[in-house]
Formats: C-alpha cells, structure tokens, sequence
C-alpha cells in the first residue's frame, strides 16, 4: 500500500509538470529544452523519442543533459540525447544558409543554398521555410530591403544603395522600390515626404487605439493612453508623410480593430504594410504562427526562427512591432509564463492573453 501510494504521488509530480505533455506528444520542438530519465531502464532521452511511452512514475525530468548524467543515467540509443538532433542540425544549416543569403551580393539559387545545406532542393526548400517562417526567395528579398534601408538611412544615394543590396541595375530595383521600401526611394530618404498615410483614433477597452493605413495596407496599430501621444509616434515614424485623417469609411476599418481586440475569435484579417529588417520580419512571422489563446517564450521563437543565441534580439523585435494584435507580440512570455515587458503596459499585455484564453 505504501508503495502504491508513493507511486500515486510520483506520477501525480511528473503530470503535473507541463514538459511531460510535451514527453506525451514526442514534441520535437521540445528537444534540447530538457531531457527525461526512466529509473527502470536507466536511460535519458530527448522528449521526441520514439521509444514506448514510459510511466509517469518512473520519470525524472531533467534541465541538462549533464543533470541527467549526474543522476546516473546513460543516453539513449535510440535518441541520441547526446548528439546532435535532427532539428538541430537543421538549424544549424537554415542558419548558415541564412549567413550566406545576407554576405553575396547576388542571391543566391536554390540549388546552389541547397548543396550548401547538403540537402535536396524541395527538402531544403520544406526546412528553410519551417525554421525561418519565409521562403528562401523571400528572405532574400527581406535582406536586400535591409541592406537598402541601412545604406540610405546612413545618408547614401540611390544608386549606392541599389548597388550595395545586389541589384544588378537600377532598373530591377525600380520595379520593386515600393515592395522593397513602401515607397520610392527618394520620399525614402526624406523621411516619407509624398506618402500618405491615413489614420484615425477609436477607444477600446484597452485605452485609446490609433490605426493607420499606406497605400500598401495597415502600417501601424499603437494602444496608449493619450490619444495625442498616439498621433505623436505615428508621427516619429513618418516626420515627413501627409497623414490624413480617416473619413467613415476608415472609421469602419477601425471599428473592426477594435471588434477583434475586444473578441478575439472574431478573428482579423487585414493587409499589412509590414516594415523591418530580415530579423524582424522572421520573428514577426513566427508571432502570426502562435494560436490565440496560446503563449511562447521568447526563447520558442528563438529556437523556431533557428537562431537559439538569440532571445535578446526576439525581444527587441517584438518591442519593435507597430502592429498590436495583428501581429500578437503580446503572446510571448519568458520561460517561466511570466509576462515581461510589452510597448504597449504589461497590464494590456495580460488583458490581451486572459482575453484570447477564454475566447
């Protein structure tokens, strides 16, 4: 009887522990996150093992694999705890191929990324847009932008800047100038000057809501207090375009922002005009991935946009974000579920989650 109640209150620990759903679900997303031990074997795995299920009485779970090893236990033979996994070799190719994309000056062919990854082009192709959330064509189109911004930001010309993304002539660059910058290059480096931008300022019950509007599709979403304050950042962001007030039309755009922070599973589906850097932009895609309802830390989003060293930089991008709820920056946590800071006020952030928990 003894016995069986200590085996109660040990499967009871292991279950209540949320890294056993993901032993549960063999999630491979989980490897290298922690690792469990089964007393009766002796053996560690990763949580994605293919090995029979043990019971939740026999589990350790382990932070390292040095913990585990520590504890007595070997590596599994099946698993491979101790080597590198498939997902993490895939990473670590994704990453280099990402490094090669950002260093040429032309980009890249798939062919020539795939050899470079060791791996067929449609697997290569499959992996790249897993782990990075953008195809290969559209990181590097992502990358150039960047390296556009960067050259005219630091006062280059036009033509430096072309040049310096790749572009073999100006003309190419030309054909997607709005794609690439939201505008021409030249309003570009006078701060937006010639674009237009509408805006309008509605009340939720989160506080005051702005939403702006380019040519291309929603631009910015900013909650706050001070609706003056709102108009102030949209102005930062664009000192030199024509912000235009909305008229009813917009006005309805707005109603239904509003409509879907007040009831998430109405859902929001909007054209967005999204402005980063290649870094941004994977880790605002990996954002859009996550289900309302449902959180991630910034070290998830590290791991699935396949650069893990960089949870520092998660964070920014996601500080970064002009986009509230469209891009839900307001689902990432850190490790431990608690919420961390958010642009918009912690106190918005939690409103925001507790809302898409009970929708």
């Amino acid at each position: 009887m003894r016995i069986a109640a200590e085996n109660i209150r040990l499967a009871a620990a292991t279950e209540k522990d949320a890294r056993w759903a993901a032993v549960v679900a063999r999630d491979p997303q989980a490897d290298g996150k922690f690792y469990y031990s089964v007393k009766t074997t002796g053996v560690y795995c990763r949580p994605s093992c293919a090995a029979r299920l043990p019971r939740p009485e026999n589990v350790q779970l382990h932070e390292t694999r040095e913990e585990a090893e520590t504890a007595g236990f070997r590596p599994c033979k099946r698993c491979r705890p101790d080597q590198t996994s498939p997902a993490e070799q895939h990473a670590a190719n994704i990453v280099a191929a990402c490094r090669l994309i950002e260093e040429s000056e032309e980009a890249p062919h798939l062919a020539q990324l795939a050899r470079h990854a060791g791996l067929s082009t449609s697997h290569f192709h499959r992996i790249f847009k897993t782990v990075v959330g953008l195809t290969p064509k559209e990181y590097a189109a992502a990358s150039r932008a960047e390296r556009v911004r960067s050259t005219l930001d630091r006062g280059g010309t036009v033509t430096e800047a072309i040049y310096d993304a790749g572009y073999s002539s100006s003309g190419r660059f030309y054909e997607k100038s709005n794609e690439v910058l939201g505008m021409t290059p030249s309003n570009y480096r006078a701060g937006g000057a010639s674009t237009e931008i509408r805006f309008a300022v509605g009340e939720c019950s989160l506080g005051s809501i702005l939403v702006a509007e380019s040519g291309r599709g929603v631009c910015a979403i900013l909650l706050g207090d001070d609706p003056d304050e709102l108009t102030r950042d949209l102005q930062h962001r664009f000192p030199r375009a024509s912000l235009i007030g909305g008229d009813a039309a917009f006005e309805r755009l707005v109603s239904q922002v509003v409509g879907f922070v007040e009831a998430p599973a109405l859902g929001l589906d909007l054209p967005l005009d999204v402005r980063g850097t290649a870094f941004q932009r994977r880790v605002w895609q990996a954002l859009q991935k996550i289900p309302a309802g449902s959180t991630a830390s910034y070290a998830d989003i590290a791991n699935q946009i396949g650069s893990p060293t960089s949870v520092r930089a998660v964070a920014q991008a996601c500080g970064a974000n002009a986009l509230a709820v469209a891009i839900p920056c307001h689902r990432v946590v850190r490790r431990d579920g608690a919420l961390s800071g958010y642009r918009w006020g912690v106190e918005r952030k939690r409103a925001l989650i507790e809302r898409e928990a009970g929708a």
